[in-house]
């Protein structure tokens, strides 16, 4: 039986993983190559696909057990949560209008390394150093890739005028 409930956890992280990837190119292709300008109706169509899965989800197969909201405060901390993501979903499909993914996704790995600074910023509590000393790499290899994404950029670019000045250079001749 032990076995079984691993294969169905690594038959969901997998699901999990290519879904995430099927989305993000997905979206990358919709709002910068197809020209669909509409990243915030974009996101609602994302926001009730995961309402509509997740009632299904937890209410016809009942994969996790039906929760309520006890109080008052506990809808506001809830309501708070869904608009920083909404917002948080917004940002990124807008952004892949104007960003290549990878440099997409490099910009998201540092996700981490800021949770923890402002972690402690607003709570002043200190993860442990080992977490601090893990983060480095993370964000030294984002700084890299980031580097290496604006120079490639930039040479595509230069690559581009040269190219248009000499078919422009034939034209003429």
């Amino acid at each position: 039986m032990k076995g079984t409930g691993q294969w169905f956890t690594i038959g969901l992280v997998s699901a999990w993983y290519t879904s995430n990837i099927g989305v993000l190119l997905l979206n990358k292709y919709l709002l910068s190559n197809y020209g669909f300008k509409y990243p915030i109706f974009l996101t609602m169509c994302h926001m009730t696909a995961c309402s509509l899965l997740s009632y299904i989800a937890i209410v016809w197969m009942k994969m996790v057990p039906l929760q309520t909201i006890r109080s008052r405060v506990q809808f506001m901390k809830i309501s708070a949560l869904s608009l920083v993501f909404c917002g948080s979903v917004v940002c990124g499909n807008v952004s892949l209008r104007y960003l290549p993914v990878s440099f997409n996704q490099a910009v998201g790995a540092t996700t981490p390394f800021f949770t923890a600074v402002f972690a402690y910023l607003i709570t002043v509590k200190r993860e442990a150093w080992l977490t601090y000393a893990t983060l480095i790499p993370v964000v030294t290899g984002v700084i890299i890739a980031s580097g290496e994404s604006v120079h490639a950029k930039l040479q595509e670019r230069i690559a581009g005028i040269v190219k248009h000045q000499d078919t422009h250079r034939d034209l003429t001749l």
